[in-house]
């Protein structure tokens, strides 16, 4: 575990630099991280610490994050094809972002898309609360994140087929795809607090996880409260999957992926999963977020298109080899 750790830090630092060099403006190397740590008034400062810094946080911050939740998910509900979105957050985060795209209030205030997001990924952490009670069971926690994310997606449907505005319309659909394009250090310190808050959850649950392999009784007789590891993950998966959403758009699979990549360097067990996917979701990310730049750098290629593309059929292959081991 401690190999694939420092590899996989090794190659997330690697990407981090080349996410700051890569970019429309072909800067000199040197130059650009010199303007990014020595500052100044120049526009190259202004592009490192303004357009690429940001870029490259966010695509760490989301990346670890979504891999750390996902293997959190597949850990407690120790089902494969778990991932984070099946909570119904990024739903309902995606579903405020839409609302405020649809009634101008991210044209009247440059924080609104985001902080509706948060507001939409709040609402949907509540709900499930109340649908699964304190003693909700695993299947309640499915069926309620189901439920959510169906009636987020037929809502948002609603808003674009009646909007009266295309240009609204178009401009919900490329935020849906998924971006770290145009963001700012404000994005950064909006989803900062609440991807920590996440983490600090989502940090202690890898003994309960590894101790839930034997099953739930076994997991209780050895004295883990398995209500409050659930809240722990709801909790944190949510604030992860809801930030993230809120200042990137809908980027999928990474919670999915990344943890069956990496399974096997750990030998299968939930704990130590975590930090692995961690640092391999922020390896994905930041690799997705360069291929873009590198694919169609005039063409503005979405970020969550690319996932996508790369996640769906690995979720086939997973479906595929599921079904052949239980023949």
């Amino acid at each position: 575990m401690t190999k694939a750790l420092a590899l996989l830090f090794a190659l997330v630092l690697v990407l981090a630099i080349g996410s700051l060099s890569i970019g429309p403006a072909n800067l000199p190397f040197a130059d650009s991280i010199r303007a990014l740590l020595a500052g100044g008034d120049g526009p190259l400062t202004l592009v490192m610490r303004e357009i690429r810094l940001p870029r490259m946080l966010l695509a760490v911050m989301i990346g670890g994050t979504l891999g750390l939740a996902g293997a959190a998910m597949q850990g407690y509900l120790r089902n494969p094809l778990a991932e984070p979105g099946l909570l119904g957050v990024s739903g309902c985060a995606a579903l405020g972002a839409v609302l405020a795209i649809q009634t101008g209030l991210s044209a009247a205030f440059s924080l609104a898309l985001p902080l509706s997001a948060l507001a939409g990924a709040v609402i949907a952490v509540l709900i499930l609360l109340v649908l699964t009670g304190p003693r909700g069971e695993t299947l309640t926690l499915i069926l309620g994140g189901i439920a959510i994310s169906a009636i987020a997606g037929a809502l948002t449907s609603l808003v674009l087929n009646l909007s009266p505005n295309p240009f609204a319309a178009n401009e919900i659909i490329f935020w849906m795809m998924g971006s770290l394009a145009d963001r700012s250090m404000l994005h950064v310190w909006l989803a900062m607090p609440f991807m920590i808050v996440g983490l600090a959850l989502l940090a202690g649950v890898g003994r309960g996880l590894d101790a839930l392999t034997l099953g739930e009784d076994a997991a209780a007789a050895m004295g883990f409260d398995l209500r409050m590891l659930r809240l722990r993950i709801v909790l944190g998966t949510a604030c992860v999957v809801g930030a993230g959403t809120a200042v990137a758009g809908s980027i999928g699979f990474i919670g999915l992926v990344v943890p069956h990549l990496l399974r096997g360097t750990v030998g299968g067990r939930p704990g130590p999963l975590l930090w692995v996917s961690a640092l391999g979701g922020a390896a994905m990310l930041l690799s997705a977020d360069i291929a873009v730049r590198l694919i169609a750098p005039g063409r503005d290629l979405k970020l969550g298109v690319l996932t996508a593309l790369v996640g769906a059929p690995f979720f086939l292959h997973l479906v595929w080899r599921s079904r052949r081991q239980r023949a």
